[in-house]
């Protein structure tokens, strides 16, 4: 996997599902907390609270004739319900155990992309637009017992969405262009819960953005020149950074959480745990000592949370000793004695 589409990837999935990757937690219960745009009628309804919008503003160095292209990514949250089988039918249940499986009743999600470009700068003087339309849907998994017999089924249902993404580009200054990205949740919404919301909130939302025959300016440490020009451009929401391999400006990450220019996954690192505010081998030790209930409510909650769990069963010696911690750089100072 390239560095971009890690980092990128990394901010999708971030507050997924969290230690102690359980159903039965709160914290589990109330997801979906980084990057929403959420329904323009929701947010109306809350004073903007849960924002229906998202910008980026960001500058590109170039010519009319530098090309531009982006994705919005997001996730789109898909209720998972078991199903037993009864006479005449079928019956919703929280778990159906068959076997040696159990299904859960959970919220997984699915990931969602809308892509747009290419263009050129001087093109977009007027704005480009696309549109989100995923019309709501449903899937069904039949569920057969040892002897293979019908059991049950698992259903994954998810909600419309509708809204767009516009991308526009200005004249800044001689060879400067401000782009700009707006991405609008405008799915229809009335009188429902929070929780029911979210399946119509364009969850984790960020935006990739590359240029070719151009190069992205530093929003975080512009060159002088360019800080005036920089101190005016408007984003909400989000915060772009440059991405890929150090000093390469030809790409940008709008993203909903607060990163350095060119991040990094730690080389350490076992995986995804999805819990940035821990320490990896804190998680990793606390999924190791958890008991064997726990960690097959674990291993039940989530194919994600499944992976996590045999990964890091999986770990050597040698790699959990990784965990311990790295030195990336030391800088001797050396002073003058006091003779």
């Amino acid at each position: 996997m390239d560095r971009v589409r890690q980092i990128a990837d990394a901010v999708l999935y971030e507050g997924y599902i969290l230690w102690p990757y359980r159903r039965s937690t709160l914290k589990n219960q109330q997801r979906w907390t980084f990057g929403g745009v959420y329904p323009e009628a929701w947010s109306r309804a809350r004073d903007g609270d849960d924002p229906w919008t998202m910008q980026t503003q960001c500058l590109v160095e170039g010519s009319p004739d530098t090309r531009l292209d982006l994705t919005v990514r997001f996730l789109h949250v898909v209720e998972r319900q078991p199903m037993r089988e009864v006479e005449g039918g079928a019956k919703p249940v929280d778990e159906l155990r068959v076997g040696d499986e159990r299904h859960l009743a959970w919220q997984e999600a699915t990931e969602r992309e809308l892509m747009l470009g290419d263009r050129p700068l001087g093109r977009l003087g007027a704005g480009l637009r696309g549109e989100i339309e995923v019309e709501d849907g449903r899937a069904q998994e039949a569920i057969h017992d040892p002897a293979g017999r019908r059991a049950g089924s698992v259903a994954r249902s998810w909600r419309a969405l509708r809204g767009a993404v516009v991308v526009r580009a200005d004249e800044a200054g001689p060879g400067l262009y401000r782009v700009s990205v707006r991405v609008e949740n405008t799915t229809p919404w009335a009188g429902e819960s929070r929780e029911r919301v979210l399946e119509q909130t364009l969850c984790s939302c960020h935006t990739v953005l590359r240029a070719r025959g151009g190069s992205f300016v530093s929003m975080t440490d512009p060159p002088e020149s360019m800080r005036s020009a920089a101190e005016a451009c408007q984003s909400s929401g989000t915060w772009p950074v440059l991405v890929g391999e150090e000093g390469d400006r030809s790409t940008m990450l709008s993203s909903p959480i607060i990163l350095p220019d060119y991040p990094q996954v730690a080389p350490e690192s076992p995986g995804d745990l999805f819990d940035a505010t821990e320490i990896d081998q804190m998680l990793v030790l606390n999924i190791l000592a958890l008991t064997d209930e726990e960690r097959r409510e674990m291993r039940d909650a989530d194919p994600r949370a499944r992976e996590i769990l045999e990964r890091t069963e999986s770990l050597t010696e040698e790699e959990l000793m990784r965990l311990h911690g790295a030195i990336r750089e030391l800088n001797v100072v050396r002073g003058r004695g006091s003779g």
